[in-house]
């Protein structure tokens, strides 16, 4: 990945938030549509075949049937507050600064209900399980057809929230949610925020220009290197790079409890949060080559 300098990528940021609404950028839409194009392009071709023919019979019209737009449909059905009840903890995994504890932080891994199906339930479960439960179901053709393109769309999220750094961490602050930070040129808001949504503006408006230079940055060896392990591997390691940096990087707070991040704070956003976003591209797709090998 090339290095943007440091002063460039803060011009850029200020310009693109003064200029733009929060919602427009977001890892939650912006950014997962970013991954999913870079995973689009490191599928195998009979692979993208399976994946547009599973979208393709998707009858859920919250989004549009293509890989980039479902990429967001697991955001998307939270505003059904059912849906948001029984979903919204499958989407990060706490494992705590202090005492980090991935058995813990997934609630000790309780089982799919006997006769169900991953969809529904356990409420109390972390993002690994899902995505654990979510493949096993995509790669089993007896799976309902109903079930497996929720399972495929639950993917094309769950893989690119497990790389943003707040996603596979906490502070006792349930993930950065309780730490309000400023930076200059941004709008006040939470340390989440800011890793969910304002560190991924200075990348540009135009998610498909977005992901074609993410994907010209990738290197052989990187994606040799990424596309391997397990949940558990890419949970633990964004976890680090959380504790590390996200973080281990904040200055200290005001006397009101206020975080001001520096130019050096937000340069290094400027250089993590491309390098996750292609690294959740790469193993999203790896994810789908293996659930839908050719002869399974």
């Amino acid at each position: 990945m090339r290095r943007i300098p440091r002063t460039a990528a803060v011009a850029a940021l200020s310009i693109a938030i003064a200029g733009s609404p929060a919602s427009a950028f977001a890892w939650g839409d912006e950014g997962h549509q970013i991954v999913a194009l870079v995973a689009q392009s490191f599928l195998d071709p009979p692979v993208r075949k399976k994946v547009d023919a599973l979208l393709a019979a998707d009858t859920d019209n919250r989004t549009r049937h293509d890989m980039a737009s479902e990429a967001t449909w697991a955001d998307a059905i939270k505003s059904d507050s059912e849906l948001r009840r029984r979903t919204s903890q499958w989407h990060f995994v706490d494992i705590e600064l202090q005492s980090p504890n991935l058995d813990q932080a997934c609630f000790n891994h309780p089982p799919i209900p006997t006769g169900a199906v991953a969809f529904d339930g356990p409420a109390n479960d972390c993002i690994v399980d899902k995505i654990n439960q979510f493949t096993a179901e995509l790669g089993n053709n007896a799976t309902d057809p109903e079930e497996r393109i929720i399972a495929l769309k639950f993917l094309l999220h769950l893989v690119g929230d497990l790389h943003q750094p707040l996603h596979a961490s906490d502070d006792h602050d349930r993930g950065g949610n309780e730490k309000q930070v400023l930076a200059a040129g941004m709008r006040p808001g939470n340390l989440h925020h800011y890793w969910d949504t304002e560190f991924v503006v200075v990348l540009g408006p135009d998610q498909r220009r977005v992901a074609a230079d993410l994907i010209e940055g990738i290197s052989d060896d990187q994606e040799k290197q990424w596309a391997k392990g397990t949940a558990a591997d890419w949970a633990q390691e964004t976890f680090v790079i959380a504790r590390d940096h996200a973080y281990g990087e904040l200055p200290a707070p005001d006397t009101r409890r206020k975080f001001h991040l520096t130019d050096d704070y937000v340069q290094m956003a400027a250089e993590v949060v491309p390098i996750q976003l292609s690294k959740a591209g790469v193993r999203l797709a790896f994810v789908l080559n293996k659930a839908l090998a050719a002869n399974r």
